[in-house]
């Protein structure tokens, strides 16, 4: 994208006779002098970047890539469609007891692009279906942490290449949601060797998932025993302490630390609540709201991973996960060696969804 300088060097507007940028008039906000580093004698119009970036942004929109994992019948494809309040998940198949079950877990995504006030978002969900519904589980997040690796390779083969790609596809995993059955108990053997396994190479996000089947004493309860038991396996979710950048971050994550795992109600399905429809799921009791924060933690969820997180995790996804994956593999063998792709089922979906 160099500039391209003519044959006749005279041709060249000299900079005196340029047109002068338009400079936007002083906001009322903005001080005089700086009160770090060297003072200014007028406005120059450096906070303008910030709507710079946004403008770009706006028109290039940007990539989110989940994973879901958990046995089936735990409401991971419902919970998604909740979270971004659209179809985005495809429901997985389930197999007859006449069909036999796959060996391997078969991963599926589908891709989506969504809109929500001029920003375009391209939302890509993973499905593991299968995952922990074998009789024999040995070893089964394999497939899964091959996955995650692969797209590191794709999008560091993209990297290294001479004429490479303005803008390189990124399908890399940002954020793992793994959903826990509410047992009530503890966690699972599987659970617990899942989660030590992939936390080293993506950021997961635990979650209790179909949660009102628990009552407030046993669902926090079984909250504590998570976070023991994960803490005492050395397994870090995300938002790791050591990414922390400044006291003030530490103590924001400090909060949605001590709120791990959400507690959530997932649903597509709305109905009438003191005059106002709501999504829910009924019971012979009453409406279980899903965005109230006095009957599960979806909102918490939907606020920590959308709202206020997003961006930080596709940040900790480059700079951490693929930083420490490029390294190893630039180290290895003094090259880069191919990897045997594995077998994905991937659906494009092009058409846009507007978000309500």
């Amino acid at each position: 994208t160099g500039l391209e300088l003519p044959e006749d060097m005279s041709e060249i507007v000299p900079p005196e006779v340029r047109p002068k940028p338009v400079v936007p008039a002083k906001p009322s906000h903005v001080a005089p002098h700086s009160s770090r580093g060297s003072a200014l004698l007028g406005y120059i119009g450096i906070d303008t970047i910030i709507e710079q970036m946004r403008k770009k942004t706006m028109k290039t929109g940007f990539d989110f890539n989940i994973m879901v994992v958990g046995q089936s019948g735990l409401g991971k494809s419902t919970l998604v469609n909740t979270l971004f309040k659209s179809q985005v998940s495809r429901r997985t198949t389930s197999w007859s007891r006449d069909e036999k079950i796959p060996k391997t877990v078969e991963i599926k995504s589908v891709s989506h692009v969504i809109e929500e006030g001029g920003v375009k978002m391209k939302l890509t969900v993973i499905d593991t279906p299968g995952f922990g519904d074998q009789i024999n589980n040995e070893n089964c997040w394999e497939p899964i942490s091959k996955y995650i690796n692969e797209q590191y390779e794709k999008f560091l083969k993209e990297e290294v290449n001479i004429a490479r790609k303005k803008r390189i596809p990124d399908t890399r995993v940002h954020c793992c949601l793994y959903f826990i059955s509410p047992t009530g108990h503890s966690l699972r053997q599987l659970d617990i060797e899942f989660m030590k396994h992939l936390s080293r190479v993506v950021n997961i996000i635990p979650v209790i998932a179909k949660s009102d089947t628990l009552t407030l004493d046993e669902k926090t309860e079984f909250k504590q025993r998570v976070r023991k038991e994960l803490e005492a396996c050395g397994i870090e979710c995300y938002p790791q302490k050591e990414f922390d950048e400044d006291m003030e971050d530490k103590s924001d994550n400090d909060k949605i630390r001590e709120a791990m795992p959400f507690a959530v109600v997932g649903s597509d399905k709305e109905y009438q609540v003191n005059g106002k429809r709501v999504l829910g799921r009924k019971t012979a009791w009453g409406v279980v709201e899903v965005e109230n924060p006095n009957h599960c933690e979806f909102s918490l969820l939907r606020d920590f991973m959308i709202r206020s997180h997003l961006q930080d995790l596709k940040e900790v996804t480059h700079n951490i996960h693929y930083e420490t994956y490029r390294a190893k593999r630039l180290n290895d063998n003094g090259g880069l060696t191919l990897l045997v792709p594995m077998p994905i089922k991937h659906t494009q979906v092009t058409s846009n969804m507007q978000v309500f």
